[in-house]
């Protein structure tokens, strides 16, 4: 993880970057772009860089004897006081593609410095790309082969204010802890560790974690939790997720739900392995967005009282497993006649958008890797989102979404779509016809609510199978850093 520091003072093995804006010329956009100097900074080395970026050259280099050739692309980029997210994402991808260059050449750290025409929130959005694109998982690996040397980055106060910074540090341990989640396996996390992991992020930025057993889940009637549960050898868990400051903001909580399938074989309705169940320690990626941004909220302190709700089982086919035609009762005593068991994480969903309906709601918003339909329909760029919620809510959650470049396509949602998930003999069936797979999915999950609510299929950003930018190939931590922005905006 890289470290942001504030102080401009330079050490051992570090070396300095200056971000710097193209001059505009009339009707195109500005550049900015990254130099390298590390034998110290000056005027005419300032001047080169500019010249060097005015001439759309796509490196900048400056030849030095212990570091002869360091470099970085420069990016279209609007460099005024309030950048736009796509002048933001620039920024980002340019710390990624610095912080490689960075390791390459085996320097530990970096100091930024920055000319007057950057913005604040673009020296923010470049070290937040430099850290996120710096993440590795290592934890498995017998060796140091590979490993990244770049562990810190000082920024002067000047560029960033240290409350900014300490924020912006909140949030990315936050996400690397959901990235680390989604990349842990199986044969470490279960559901009963998925619950222990919970309590120890609790305890280090200070929300509340409460753990239903497998005793307290079939006390309560969770029907669809347990059902899933059947072929596993090991327990679930249903783990309650709490910040509530002295003086909250909202008088009801907003309810985080997140998928915890910890693994998804696909049950009896068996996945195939090559390029499907080998990645599916990932299917618990919405937990891993709920407990991330419980994790910001609380290490920063947001004036909100937030709840996340994490229903966690792995999907196997062993034991007494259910099977197509059974019919389950739900916690909220709906009956469900199950068709596809590969269908499972609506099944656990269900029964926490029910138990949230004791804390009267504010709002409600899941997230889960839910479908293939989603991820066949938008790949890895964004998520799809769908719902009840008002109109303002839901650009809302879009504008959060552009602002931290986790978008959100907001597919229809007409009733006509309930109508797919009809049973001949029970209340609802657990899948729909073949079409809108995403939608019906909503569909079946939106019957268990009965508050403002939005539904947010991560299926193809939540793991990658290549990296891009500062999205690193694995668990990439969608969902934190745009639930954080939009938690923050509602508290402000």
């Amino acid at each position: 993880m890289l470290t942001l520091k504030s102080s401009g003072k330079g050490a051992s093995g570090e070396c300095r970057i200056a971000l710097l804006a193209k001059p505009k010329p009339a009707g195109s956009s500005k550049k900015i772009g990254a130099a390298f100097p590390a034998s110290g900074w000056d005027k005419a080395r300032q001047e080169a860089a500019l010249a060097a970026l005015a001439l759309d050259q796509d490196q900048v280099f400056f030849p030095d004897a212990a570091h002869p050739l360091l470099a970085a692309s420069a990016r279209a980029f609007d460099a005024s006081a309030e950048p736009g997210p796509r002048d933001l994402e620039q920024a980002r991808c340019l710390g990624a593609e610095c912080c490689d260059v960075l390791n390459r050449h085996g320097l530990k750290g970096a100091v930024l410095e920055a000319g007057s025409d950057v913005a604040p929130a673009a020296v923010a959005a470049f070290a937040e790309g430099m850290a996120l694109g710096n993440y590795q998982f290592r934890k498995y690996l017998s060796n140091g082969e590979g490993a990244h040397s770049m562990h810190q980055l000082k920024i002067p106060a000047g560029l960033l204010g240290k409350a900014a910074l300490a924020e912006l540090q909140g949030l990315l341990n936050a996400t690397v802890a959901a990235r680390d989640l989604v990349n842990e396996p199986l044969s470490y996390l279960t559901a009963p560790q998925l619950a222990k992991d919970i309590q120890a992020l609790g305890k280090k930025s200070g929300f509340k974690v409460k753990v239903l057993n497998k005793a307290q889940i079939v006390k309560m009637g969770m029907g669809g939790l347990l059902a899933v549960n059947k072929g596993s050898v090991d327990p679930p868990t249903f783990t309650i997720l709490e910040w509530k400051p002295a003086k909250a903001k909202n008088k009801q909580p907003i309810v985080l739900v997140g998928k915890g399938v910890v693994y998804d074989t696909g049950g009896l309705s068996l996945k195939p392995t090559k390029n499907s169940m080998d990645f599916m320690k990932a299917d618990m990626g919405g937990a891993a967005a709920v407990i991330g941004a419980l994790h910001a909220v609380a290490a920063n302190k947001l004036p909100l009282h937030v709840v996340g709700l994490v229903p966690a089982s792995d999907n196997r086919p062993g034991g007494n497993a259910y099977v197509p035609g059974d019919v389950i009762r739900m916690f909220s005593g709906t009956t469900v006649e199950v068709l596809n068991t590969d269908a499972e994480g609506r099944m656990l969903l269900a029964d926490a958008l029910h138990y949230a309906k004791r804390y009267k709601p504010e709002l409600v918003i899941d997230l889960a890797t839910l479908t293939g339909a989603a991820a066949v329909a938008i790949g890895p760029l964004g998520m799809v989102g769908m719902g009840n919620v008002s109109a303002e809510t839901a650009e809302q959650l879009d504008q959060s979404g552009h602002a931290v470049h986790e978008r959100i396509a907001r597919f229809p949602f007409w009733p006509e779509y309930g109508d797919e998930i009809k049973s001949d003999i029970a209340d609802i069936k657990n899948v729909g016809g073949g079409f809108g797979g995403a939608i019906t999915a909503g569909k079946f999950l939106e019957h268990f609510t009965d508050y403002p609510w939005f539904h947010i299929d991560i299926a193809g950003a939540a793991y990658l199978h290549s990296p891009s930018a500062y999205r690193t190939k694995g668990g990439t931590g969608a969902g934190v850093r745009m639930l954080y922005h939009f938690l923050k905006q509602r508290a402000s």
